[in-house]
């Protein structure tokens, strides 16, 4: 699974106009499963994103995860995450998941997120979604179970 993690102060996504899901502080997490990923990949990552220590302690010194702030993740489905550019100037995203996977990945790793005791809001998987923030710092982490 590929993720980008962004440090926020504040994120939404909409869906036609309405606010689908929102947090405050915490990290918005754009989601991708690629080809053979399993629920295994989905633990791992959502481990690791929980206990990531990407925000300020009280010297200022990233040395603190989102559990440690108390913060919320606002995971939002990105297939584009999965984007080869490789060959000519057209993206192919042959190497994402299928469909029924990768939603099914989404909310099973959305769910585990929650089950580490972070609040979860999250977008629509394949919906046209507009997605609003303000990132933190600026904090963006890019993270790959394969690597």
């Amino acid at each position: 699974m590929r993720a980008l993690i962004q440090r926020v102060t504040q994120a939404r996504v909409e869906i036609e106009g309405a606010t689908v899901g929102e947090i405050g502080p915490g990290v918005l997490i754009l989601i991708c499963a690629m080809q053979g990923d399993t629920e295994a990949q989905a633990d791992k990552l959502a481990a690791k994103i929980t206990k990531l220590r990407i925000f300020k302690d009280d010297e200022g010194r990233m040395n603190r995860s989102v559990a440690d702030i108390g913060g919320a993740a606002l995971v939002v489905s990105q297939f584009t995450l999965a984007a080869d550019t490789s060959r000519g100037n057209r993206p192919g995203f042959s190497s994402a998941a299928a469909p029924e996977l990768g939603e099914s990945l989404y909310e099973y790793f959305a769910a585990q997120m929650q089950a580490q005791g972070i609040p979860v809001a999250t977008g629509r998987f394949g919906a046209d979604m507009a997605v609003s923030l303000t990132n933190d710092g600026p904090v963006t982490i890019w993270l790959d179970t394969d690597a």
